[in-house]
């Protein structure tokens, strides 16, 4: 059953309790109904507290580097502003060490509806898979609490959404332009720029379809910024002539590092493709960007386009764009892409955050941000995801809730998105499943840490044979230290964050670091343990084409071409 706690002990709280008690035990007695003394009390918090509870505003974005947001400080921030985003971060709590279970989008998002691992909520990776909607969600126990729910825009994991009072979704990956959205009553195509509208239905929905005597929860899902990278037309142009500063690693050569890190399959040198990525060759029928992208634009979309690819297409046949020129030029085409999606993204965060100060909400209103995990924007030569290093495995969260967190306050704990679903039922005052594995970041949003907040964090990635090619690991971090095993290759990685930053030395057979080494090994048998991840290594998918998108031939024949 689930309880509340918190009750507000003001003396005009304590008599509009003692009213409503009243007025329950009142309909009670008339429809001459007999019930536990226990679920009176229940039903009365419920019903009494319903108008108090604070608003839950979550948007969630896919694919979204902190690399790309002002307020974590990149250097891209200077040449690509987020100021919505910023603002958020500035009028409540930055974290800057919240990591991913399994850095991949529907695993992510079955993390965070059910506070659970992978390997408990049965959702390992993104193909093939459906979510068992009838298990235990968050959404499900605030709507058993008294909340109004609602889910607009990417979902990702192939069942329909339960515990949802109103849910309208992206089929699949979602589409940029003209998308459709699926809902109880059926496939609909929208006419617009996806962040656009879902915004449009969001806002939608706060102004006309909620009820405005419950509490909700509204989760706003992008698809942006996630490949194919296509900006609105209003910023197709946005960045030309704009010169992003290149990573340190964008010409890593793996040297020294374990197996798994030369042979996947997400480079800018070889994986990005011409006809999909780089946008070139695209105006032709059997493109993936025409499909996906060109063939939904209207005639007048098309002439902008046409512009934008005319272009593209000019600076791709220089004889000279090759070797490094090439993957310089690569990574500025697909930042221009990137970034352009999430100013799209940031004026939509913001238009949301218009919307609840001028209709009186915001006050009561949690407004959290985040992603499905972080991204490499050319960081070791790659783009996507999938890894246990830092820029995929670590995910923004900024958090604001006017007089409860403090303004401007950054926090460095070991937080994940395995929190999320028992953080935001402890900020609705709804007691949390015992089987929720994360912990509630209320504390800490209160500007207080536990003192027995965790010391390590474990993480799993399991989507092998597949896209990119990642090889399955398992790992745990302590916010120094991180470990990780590639247990089908039995090869082994600990690095030292804090002399090496951007995880280029491998320190595993070093003996300078064997007590570290062993502290470490000892730490992810412990965490293994704590989230009953099952003994032995776990069986690889099955039915899958090791080559469906990898191949070994395509990348000889590349490198001696483009």
């Amino acid at each position: 059953m689930f309880g509340l706690s918190g009750y507000r002990q003001s003396v005009v709280m304590d008599r509009a309790l003692i009213e409503c008690r009243l007025s329950v035990v009142s309909v009670i007695m008339k429809t001459r109904i007999i019930i536990l003394p226990w679920l009176v009390s229940l039903a009365t918090a419920l019903v009494c507290l319903a108008g108090e509870r604070p608003n839950i505003v979550f948007v969630f974005s896919d694919d979204h580097a902190t690399q790309a947001i002002g307020a974590y400080g990149h250097a891209i921030a200077k040449h690509a502003p987020t100021p919505h985003l910023d603002r958020l971060a500035s009028e409540g709590m930055r974290f800057d060490r919240c990591m991913v279970t399994n850095s991949i989008c529907g695993p992510s998002r079955a993390t965070i509806l059910t506070g659970k691992y992978s390997h408990l909520n049965g959702f390992y990776f993104n193909e093939a898979t459906e979510f068992d909607g009838s298990q235990v969600t968050f959404p499900k126990v605030l709507q058993a609490a008294g909340y109004q729910t609602s889910i607009i825009g990417k979902w990702h994991l192939g069942s329909d959404p339960t515990g949802f009072d109103h849910w309208e979704i992206l089929p699949g990956q979602g589409l940029y332009y003209q998308p459709q959205f699926r809902g109880p009553d059926g496939v609909i195509t929208e006419d617009g720029y996806v962040t656009d509208v879902i915004t449009d239905k969001a806002l939608d929905w706060l102004e006309h379809g909620r009820d405005t005597g419950k509490p909700f929860l509204l989760m706003v899902q992008h698809k942006a910024p996630h490949r194919e990278w296509s900006p609105p037309i209003k910023y197709l142009e946005l960045f030309d002539g704009v010169s992003f500063p290149e990573p340190v690693t964008l010409f890593d050569d793996y040297r020294g590092r374990t197996t798994a890190a030369h042979d996947q399959d997400m480079s800018l040198a070889i994986t990005f493709e011409k006809d999909r990525d780089m946008k070139v060759d695209v105006r032709r029928p059997d493109s993936v960007f025409y499909e996906r992208v060109y063939s939904r634009l209207s005639p007048e979309q098309q002439v902008r386009w046409d512009r934008n690819l005319d272009r593209r297409e000019a600076a791709y046949r220089d004889p000279d764009l090759k070797g490094v020129a090439l993957l310089r030029w690569k990574y500025q085409s697909y930042l221009r892409d990137y970034l352009a999606c999430v100013r799209s993204l940031d004026d939509n965060v913001g238009r949301l955050q218009d919307y609840l100060l001028s209709s009186g909400l915001a006050e009561n209103t949690v407004f959290i941000y985040s992603s499905d995990q972080g991204f490499y924007l050319g960081e070791h030569g790659w783009f996507d995801k999938r890894f246990m290093y830092d820029e995929s495995y670590r995910t923004p969260l900024l958090v604001r809730w006017p007089g409860v967190i403090a303004a401007g306050t950054v926090n460095s704990d070991l937080v994940s998105n395995l929190d999320f679903a028992q953080t935001l039922l402890d900020i609705a005052e709804v007691q949390a499943p015992a089987a929720m594995q994360g912990a509630s970041l209320l504390p800490i949003l209160k500007g207080s840490t536990p003192a027995n907040w965790r010391k390590y964090h474990y993480y799993h990635y399991y989507e092998y044979p597949g896209w990119h090619m990642v090889q399955r690991h398992q790992g745990v971090y302590d916010g120094r230290y991180k470990l990780i095993h590639f247990y089908d290759l039995d090869e082994w990685e600990l690095i030292d964050m804090r002399t090496d930053p951007h995880e280029l030395t491998n320190q595993f057979y070093n003996s300078d670091y064997t007590s570290v080494r062993d502290r470490m090994l000892i730490a992810l048998g412990q965490m293994k343990e704590r989230y009953a991840v099952p003994q032995g290594i776990p069986a690889p998918r099955e039915q899958v084409d090791a080559m469906r998108y990898y191949s070994s031939q395509r990348k000889s024949i590349e490198r001696g071409g483009r």
